[in-house]
């Protein structure tokens, strides 16, 4: 099963659990008053083992006497449980991560993501993206090309109709690097500072000399949904792996290093103008 049907089902689970707790319900009693449910299959679906059906949902929350808003939600995660998008397309040319990503992508609110090296991908030039790839694939059969055009269709959210709304802090050291050499460099810190005047994009800058912050434990994003922020991921993405996180504790605790790196690195307008200074000194 695609990594992103498995979010959401724990997505779903989890919040399905907490409906059935909060309403005095054992597995067994709530098993009882659903029509062709039991114990053991309220148990697999709150443990995400199961796919469970929009209409078997309905019962539950209404067996749970939940929200508006939260029953809303939740039947959103169902329909989309095996929505397809452009994404799909690239099934079996890209490895499964990076589909998930898009399709997530697609669906979040908010996109936050502190990166210690490189130019975060929404903001990539294609140019770039490859030269990055290239460098930093470990697969010997990767498809360079369907990487690099998924990470620039990946892009659209940014320019939707209800565009993505991203807050990037990047260290000092991805604007200084020399990926793909001076001339990828020049046009990928002008992509990026007209990526950083778009009203729905905030770009800051972590200098070298910045005091210890908890960007040093390395990169991270979190994806907020709109829905309800206890429904938002968090992904750490290694050289040899991705790596969800999505218990409402651990979310929170990425959110708070988020903010304490915010703090730490420059404003937005300094940032902006670290950004220009470091472009126009290529160009020389």
């Amino acid at each position: 099963m695609a990594l992103v049907q498995t979010v959401r089902r724990r997505q779903l689970g989890a919040e399905l659990r907490k409906l059935r707790t909060h309403a005095g319900l054992s597995v067994d009693e709530a098993g009882d008053q659903v029509e062709g449910w039991s114990g053991t299959k309220i148990s697999r679906a709150e443990n995400a083992k199961v796919a469970v059906k929009e209409k078997d949902v309905v019962a539950l929350l209404k067996l749970y006497n939940a929200d508006t808003t939260l029953a809303e939600a939740l039947l959103d995660l169902v329909r989309n449980a095996s929505k397809r998008g452009w994404w799909q397309s690239y099934t079996g040319s890209v490895n499964g991560e990076t589909v998930d990503l898009a399709a997530l992508e697609s669906e979040a609110s908010s996109f936050s993501t502190f990166e210690w090296a490189v130019i975060p991908g929404l903001f990539q030039t294609a140019d770039y993206a490859r030269s990055v790839i290239e460098r930093l694939n470990t697969r010997p059969d990767a498809n360079i090309q369907a990487l690099v055009e998924i990470r620039m269709a990946r892009q659209a959210v940014l320019s939707r109709q209800d565009p993505l709304k991203v807050w990037a802090v990047l260290h000092e050291a991805a604007i200084c690097s020399n990926i793909g050499g001076p001339e990828t460099m020049v046009a990928q810190l002008s992509r990026l500072i007209d990526r950083a005047k778009m009203p729905n994009i905030n770009v800051q800058i972590m200098p070298t000399h910045a005091p210890a912050h908890p960007g040093m434990g390395g990169a991270f994003s979190i994806l907020g949904f709109p829905q309800r922020q206890d429904l938002d991921l968090v992904l750490v993405d290694t050289a040899l792996s991705s790596q969800w996180y999505e218990e409402p504790g651990e979310v929170e605790l990425f959110q708070g290093k988020f903010r304490q790196i915010t703090a730490e690195a420059m404003g937005v307008e300094d940032s902006l103008k670290f950004i220009t200074a470091q472009r126009d000194r290529l160009t020389k």
